[in-house]
């Protein structure tokens, strides 16, 4: 049987690697740190690892799971929403996309605002400390963060664009393209390949990323979860 490819669930490459740090469980399972994200993920299908992931929930407490093929749900945990999203690759160099001179490297110090502007705008799943995920870009004017984009999932040779969003004083201004372009470009340049995802109903992220090389992999599942 052929290997999995690191792409197929990324939630748990990365988990499982590069944000062991950030995370909770053990080897059959993890979820991030409840003020990081709130995904999760299990090694595998099986019901040893599903029943780990499940003892990682707590009543009433959400996690989401993300992966290509359907998902094999964790007993005792209650399906609040399933839904198909798209899972893209870069498919070309982005430097040449990224105009960065006027973009701030974002922080701790700006952890507040970035998260108001991600609860205003909901790019995805945003909590207090998930800038800690890797590194974020943003463009203020006025005093205040306009628009932002950084680094979530990293399974190995990987990294992806996620929290891309734009205040919607500021939309219309190539902000989004922008940003995502400066991340994907500065991904690139460590030698590894950007990634992203979007919900398959969202047309209008998908062609701005098509825009920008990037060529859809593989539908992907989503499932939001809860506990009992």
């Amino acid at each position: 049987m052929a290997a999995m490819h690191p792409l197929d669930r990324p939630v748990w490459a990365t988990l499982n690697g590069p944000h062991n740090h950030l995370a909770h469980g053990n080897a059959l399972a993890r979820r991030y740190a409840r003020d990081v994200n709130l995904f999760a993920d299990a090694a595998d299908d099986g019901p040893l690892a599903r029943a780990a992931l499940a003892a990682l929930v707590g009543p009433g407490e959400t996690v989401l799971l993300l992966q290509v093929g359907d998902i094999a749900l964790p007993p005792g945990l209650r399906v609040v929403k399933q839904a198909l999203g798209v899972q893209m690759v870069a498919t070309r160099p982005l430097q040449g996309e990224a105009c960065d001179e006027d973009m701030l490297a974002l922080g701790d110090d700006d952890a507040p605002e970035m998260l108001a502007l991600a609860r205003l705008t909901e790019p995805g799943p945003f909590l207090a400390r998930t800038h800690t995920m890797g590194g974020f870009v943003g463009v203020r004017g006025g005093g205040r963060l306009l628009a932002m984009a950084g680094e979530r999932f990293r399974p190995p040779g990987h990294v992806e664009i996620s929290g891309v969003c734009t205040h919607p004083d500021a939309r219309g201004q190539g902000l989004a393209r922008r940003l995502s372009a400066a991340v994907g470009a500065r991904i690139q340049a460590r030698g590894e390949q950007p990634f992203l995802h979007a919900w398959q109903t969202n047309t209008a992220a998908i062609a701005l990323y098509e825009s920008l090389g990037f060529r859809l992999r593989t539908p992907v599942h989503v499932a939001v979860l809860e506990g009992g």
